[in-house]
C-alpha cells in the first residue's frame, strides 16, 4: 500500500511539474491577470451596481481559461510520451499501467486546480477591492463545484487522447463541454419540438454527456443570490466523481489494450 502511494505521488508529481514547465500555462495566467482583474474592478458609468455584469464577463473568462488549461492538461499527459517513444521504459516498469495513468491523471488535476485557484483568487481580490465579500458561502460552493469540474475535464481529455490525436482530442471535448455548458440546461427543451432522429440524438447526447453546466454559480455569484442547498452541492459532487471515474476506467481499458 506505501509503495502504491509512493508510486502515485511520484507520478503525479512528475506530471505536474512536467505541465507547468510549458510556457502556454504562464500565457494563461497573465492573460488572467490583465484582463480579469480590470474587469473586475471597472464601475462602468459610475455605477457600482452595473459592474456586476463585468463581474459575470470576468467569470466567464475564468471558467475559459480553466477549461483551455484542463483540457490541454488531460490530453498531453499521454501523447508526448508515445512520439517520443518514453512510454516504453516507462511501461516497462513492474507498474499496472492503471496506476501509471491514475499518477499521471493526478499530476493533470493539481496542474488545473492549480491555475484555477490563481483565478479565483484574483477575481476575490478584485471584489475585496470593492468592498465586497470575496469569502461567501456561495464562492466557496463555486470554487469547489469549478475543481469539480475541471477534474471531470482532464479525464475527458485524457480519455480522448487516448483514441484521437491530440488536436481532434481537444476539439471534440471542448466543443462537447462548451456546449453543454450554455445549452445543456435547454437540451429536454429542444428533443420536445425537434423531428424523430435529431430528438433521439439530444437526448442520447443528454443521457450521456458531461453536464458542464451542473457546476455553474455565476449567477449567483453575480446577482448575490446566495448559496445552493448542501444537499443538492453533495449530488453534484456525486455526480462528478462518478463520472470522472467512468472515463479513467475506459481510460484505463484503451491504455491496456493499446501497443506501444
Amino acid at each position: 500500500m506505501k509503495a502504491a502511494f509512493r508510486q502515485l505521488s511520484a507520478l503525479a508529481r512528475l506530471s505536474l511539474l512536467e505541465l507547468w514547465r510549458r510556457h502556454e500555462v504562464f500565457a494563461f495566467l497573465l492573460l488572467a491577470l490583465a484582463l480579469v482583474v480590470p474587469l473586475a474592478l471597472a464601475r462602468p458609468f459610475g455605477a457600482s451596481g452595473a459592474s456586476r455584469y463585468l463581474d459575470e464577463v470576468a467569470l466567464l473568462l475564468v471558467w475559459v481559461f480553466s477549461l483551455s488549461i484542463s483540457l490541454g492538461a488531460g490530453s498531453r499527459l499521454f501523447p508526448p510520451e508515445f512520439e517520443s517513444r518514453t512510454a516504453l521504459p516507462l511501461f516497462s516498469r513492474p507498474l499496472p499501467r492503471g496506476r501509471i495513468l491514475l499518477g499521471k491523471y493526478l499530476g493533470g488535476v493539481l496542474a488545473s486546480w492549480s491555475a484555477l485557484l490563481f483565478f479565483y483568487a484574483l477575481f476575490a481580490a478584485s471584489v475585496a477591492l470593492r468592498g465586497g465579500a470575496a469569502m461567501t458561502a456561495a464562492m466557496l460552493q463555486a470554487v469547489f463545484l469549478h475543481l469539480l469540474f475541471a477534474a471531470v475535464a482532464v479525464a475527458l481529455a485524457l480519455l480522448m487522447s487516448l483514441v484521437l490525436s491530440r488536436g481532434a482530442a481537444l476539439a471534440f471535448s471542448g466543443t462537447l463541454l462548451a456546449g453543454m455548458f450554455f445549452f445543456g440546461r435547454d437540451l429536454p427543451w429542444y428533443t420536445e419540438g425537434a423531428a424523430a432522429p435529431v430528438g433521439w440524438i439530444l437526448r442520447v447526447i443528454y443521457a450521456v454527456a458531461p453536464h458542464a453546466e451542473f457546476f455553474d454559480m455565476r449567477q449567483r455569484l453575480v446577482h448575490g443570490w446566495g448559496a445552493v442547498d448542501a444537499a443538492v452541492v453533495a449530488v453534484v459532487a456525486g455526480y462528478a466523481l462518478v463520472y470522472a471515474a467512468v472515463l479513467l476506467l475506459l481510460a484505463k481499458w484503451v491504455l491496456e489494450r493499446r501497443r506501444v
